[in-house]
């Protein structure tokens, strides 16, 4: 997955983007830098996204508007939020791409969820509580790199300098959709396996919050180990 994307969409791309944290934030300000349709929502309502709008163009919509027509939606929420968004994809179209950023820190925020706990990849709980029939096609994306880093560190390709996010799915379609945007905001893209292995780049594993080039990250992601270090366990 590494290098030039191999193709181009025709259009530009259709973003939902629920939660507007400092992730969704600073993805809002590079999909819309370039040149993509962005709606953005949280769960205090549209009228609190006014600056952020404002600021980028984006639409501020409520949570359940963000997937309506959507290519591909990001979902960036907390862990423990997850299910209050329970249907909140149902207005997207039957193999969307949903890209989940989230992360499990049950000590300093979440608390414990079982599912997690019992050895459920991140995603693909997060999969199971607002897809529970699989109609979407799911990436987890974005999750080890702070969010100013995604509108600082970018780097043109062949730049000595330019960092790799991996990228974990099982649609190959869906990674190579996701990998587009990855390339342009200036980053190479790994593909780190099926959601099943998704767990390879939650936190502890040793390509979390890593600057790493491509070959770097595929390194980091075979070195991962399953068992979760114990200040990433409830």
């Amino acid at each position: 997955m590494q290098g030039p994307p191999p193709r181009r969409r025709e259009h530009d791309v259709r973003i939902g983007i629920i939660g507007a944290g400092d992730i969704g934030g600073n993805l809002t300000r590079a999909f819309t830098r370039l040149g993509h349709e962005v709606r953005v929502a949280n769960s205090r309502g549209p009228q609190t996204l006014t600056d952020l709008a404002a600021e980028t163009g984006a639409g501020a919509v409520d949570a359940a508007d963000a997937p309506r027509g959507a290519d591909l939606v990001v979902v960036t929420v907390p862990e423990k939020n997850v299910p209050d968004l329970a249907g909140v994809l149902d207005a997207a179209a039957e193999g969307t791409v949903v890209v989940d950023t989230g992360n499990y820190y049950p000590r300093e925020r979440d608390g414990r969820i079982d599912g997690i706990e019992a050895g459920t990849p991140e995603t693909a709980w997060v999969a199971q509580q607002l897809d529970p029939a699989g109609r979407l096609r799911w990436v987890k994306a974005f999750n080890g790199i702070q969010a100013e880093h995604l509108l600082s560190a970018g780097r043109p390709a062949g730049d000595p300098q330019r960092r790799a996010l991996p990228l974990a799915g099982d649609d190959a379609a869906a990674k190579a959709t996701v990998a587009e945007l990855v390339f342009a905001m200036g980053f190479d893209a790994v593909d780190a396996g099926p959601l099943a292995e998704s767990w390879r780049q939650q936190p502890g594993t040793p390509v979390y919050g890593a600057e790493l080039d491509a070959d770097g990250v595929a390194r980091a992601l075979g070195e991962a180990q399953r068992e979760r270090p114990e200040q990433f366990t409830a």
